[in-house]
């Protein structure tokens, strides 16, 4: 710091002087407290300065501050919001270690980021892009290992210590998962099996074949398109919902809560939501391969001159309980990855309510791909299987 200082009026516990030697150039240095009690006066001496000295860079030495307090940041921050108001720029110097873990403790930085930052934002080239995207797909994978091992944890001391799940919480998200997505479920099954059934008979009317539309229908929808259709809906509808829900609480502090009040929330929030899941999936499941198969015997007594013994012996003599359990272990699978899903990106919600936004939609999206992914992973175990 140069030697030729002039003193504006201090204030009562904080001094500050002032520089003027180099040009374009404004160094001030405060001594001193900088509390509650000097900042009215600090505050009213720095903007009397700004509106004398216009300089477009301005030094701020705190090496002589002793001592900051929560008045004292805030005056900081007013610093750098005024001067970069005037097209200007705050550089702070000799930071003392009190005064620099203040600021940290405050995030001094984020603060004062959107006032301070001036220059254009560098386009980025594609390589440095894929970096980026890889960066970010490694860590999305930490965190949601991370979550998968506490998830685990959490279900054995449900497991070891059942009283530690809310029962009461966990009968109200089976009716919101189960009992209530039921009437969709069933028209969309129903629907479907309609289709399939009126599709099929175009092909098989043919060879006179009629009768095994009701072999396609069955079979199709208990081993596949049954499991399938309802784990999509219940994403689309639960999943989302789980995510909305727990990321809503997120960033209102309430997860945050639960931490100090010392009660983990990976059993007091995803447990229920997992838990009631997987107990409902499989009979909704069961309810839309009954479904479906109602709409292939439409058709068929409708429109294939079928009878509706005739269709439903025929049905029976498809299926085999392999086949109804094997849709049954597919619930399950898609069950824990719905809700499992669902909790995470609630968990990861950032940003207020557009995060809410966005944490809903990849939930949706994340649960299909990871339906379809494992869907295909167990047709090729079948068929190895059963070859």
């Amino acid at each position: 710091m140069p030697s030729s200082l002039s003193s504006v009026t201090p204030p009562a516990r904080c001094r500050i002087q002032v520089n003027r030697d180099q040009p374009g150039s404004l160094f001030v240095a405060l001594a001193g407290h900088l509390d509650e009690l000097s900042a009215p006066q600090v505050i009213n001496d720095f903007v009397a300065l700004l509106n004398k000295e216009k300089v477009p860079q301005l030094f701020l030495d705190l090496a002589g501050v002793e001592y900051i307090d929560d008045f004292g940041v805030a005056v900081l921050v007013g610093f750098v919001t005024s001067v970069s108001a005037r097209n200007g720029r705050l550089r702070m110097e000799n930071i003392p270690e009190g005064v620099a873990e203040m600021l940290d403790r405050h995030r001094f930085n984020d603060l004062c980021q959107p006032e301070i930052t001036t220059t254009k934002r560098k386009r980025t080239d594609s390589i440095t892009n894929l970096g980026i995207f890889t960066l970010g797909a490694f860590s999305s994978l930490r965190h949601s290992l991370i979550f998968l091992g506490d998830t685990c944890l959490s279900l054995l001391r449900v497991c070891s210590h059942p009283r530690l799940l809310r029962g009461n919480d966990t009968l109200l998200f089976m009716k919101k998962v189960g009992v209530d997505a039921l009437p969709i479920v069933a028209l969309i099954s129903f629907l479907l099996g309609l289709i399939m059934a009126f599709m099929s008979s175009v092909q098989l009317a043919q060879f006179g074949a009629n009768i095994y539309v009701a072999s396609l229908v069955s079979l199709s929808m208990t081993r596949e398109l049954g499991p399938i259709m309802t784990a999509i809906l219940v994403a689309g509808r639960s999943g989302s919902a789980f995510a909305a829900e727990i990321g809503t609480m997120k960033i209102s502090e309430e997860v945050d809560a639960l931490f100090t009040m010392g009660i983990d929330p990976h059993v007091f929030l995803v447990m229920p939501r997992l838990i009631a899941t997987v107990l409902v999936m499989p009979l909704l499941t069961l309810f839309s391969d009954l479904f479906a198969i109602l709409g292939g015997l439409l058709v068929g007594v409708s429109m294939l001159d079928l009878t509706f013994n005739g269709y439903i012996a025929q049905t029976i003599s498809t299926l085999d309980l392999f086949d109804v359990f094997w849709g049954f272990g597919k619930a399950v699978i898609f069950a824990l990855l719905i809700s499992w899903t669902g909790c995470l990106r609630g968990f990861q919600v950032e940003g207020g309510a557009a995060g809410v936004g966005r944490a809903t939609t990849s939930a949706v999206v994340s649960s299909i791909f990871l339906i379809i992914l494992s869907d295909s992973l167990l047709v090729v175990m079948l068929r190895y299987w059963e070859g």
